[in-house]
């Protein structure tokens, strides 16, 4: 535990715009493999939802044996979450999250085959790593409308299981779209124009979001995210209701009471690729989502080995 200690208060004083652990290579492939599926993984299309979770488990095997699908009932059909586990033997557990599924005919490289993307990374640089936590990675269905805010979202069924078998859960991390960045002027909006002065105008940051009174491990997580300087990051912090706050899986979570965060690029306060077919793979910076990701596993380091 201390040569991990050591070796992230060496990264976190040490800033380099290229990534030293993720590798942008895999990051790639993985994209590729699931944006190209035969017709969009929308809820309509179940053969590609299955395909892709098909590809996750395959590959979480590479890192894990501890892998399973979570299979539940909608609309008639059966979806899949994607469940990978390391440090079993521990009680406490720290759930991250990120949905395959994407809104309509489009690709969603951004919204969200970054986020599950950087599960799968996450999963590599996780493999043989010993932490006080055991760690779930959970790729989840159905997060997109006309799911949204239902009982059917897939991190919704997930959270509920925890909830209900009275599971230890310490914190939950939402990865929700890490790779759009923009360094133009007024590429960042926010939904209070305030903001502004407080942020900076240009999307060339990752944020930490978390609501009011979220809670000891939100509030430590996102101090150790902003502290590792890998790359420029925010951490928001507002009330529930605040438009945006809630948009993606961790909103199941808080439901349930836990403290959760979401990490991400802003979405479609900076990304107007958001929700429309020009969300591309060659609309994305893999140099800077590789930063995010390794950002993400030195703050779960640092958490793990403080707490």
């Amino acid at each position: 535990m201390r040569n991990y200690l050591l070796y992230f208060f060496f990264l976190s004083f040490t800033f380099s715009s290229q990534s030293q652990l993720s590798d942008t290579i895999l990051i790639e492939r993985h994209l590729k493999e699931i944006i190209n599926t035969p017709s969009p993984r929308s809820y309509q299309h179940i053969e590609s939802l299955n395909l892709v979770a098909d590809y996750l488990h395959s590959s979480f095997l590479n890192t894990t044996d501890s892998v399973r699908f979570q299979e539940y009932n909608a609309i008639g059909k059966t979806y899949k979450n994607v469940i990978a586990s390391f440090c079993t033997d521990k009680e406490q557990r720290i759930i991250i999250g990120a949905h395959y599924d994407v809104c309509g005919n489009q690709d969603g490289a951004d919204d969200n085959a970054s986020g599950v993307v950087g599960l799968l990374e996450l999963a590599r640089l996780l493999k043989d790593v010993e932490l006080n936590y055991r760690i779930d990675l959970v790729a989840y269905s159905l997060e997109e409308p006309p799911f949204f805010r239902s009982e059917q979202m897939g991190s919704y069924i997930h959270a509920k299981s925890l909830h209900d078998k009275e599971i230890d859960v310490v914190g939950m991390i939402c990865l929700e779209m890490i790779g759009y960045f923009n360094d133009a002027e007024g590429s960042q909006h926010y939904p209070l124009k305030s903001l502004k002065l407080i942020y900076g105008d240009r999307g060339d940051f990752i944020t930490t979001v978390k609501k009011m009174y979220s809670g000891r491990f939100a509030r430590k997580f996102s101090k150790a995210m902003k502290n590792t300087e890998l790359i420029s990051s925010r951490v928001f912090k507002g009330p529930k209701r605040l438009a945006g706050l809630d948009f993606s899986d961790h909103q199941n979570y808080w439901h349930f009471h836990y403290s959760s965060v979401m990490i991400t690029n802003t979405s479609f306060y900076r990304n107007a690729n958001y929700h429309q077919k020009t969300d591309t793979l060659e609309t994305l910076d893999l140099k800077r989502m590789a930063a995010v990701i390794e950002t993400v596993y030195l703050a779960l380091i640092s958490y793990s080995t403080e707490n």
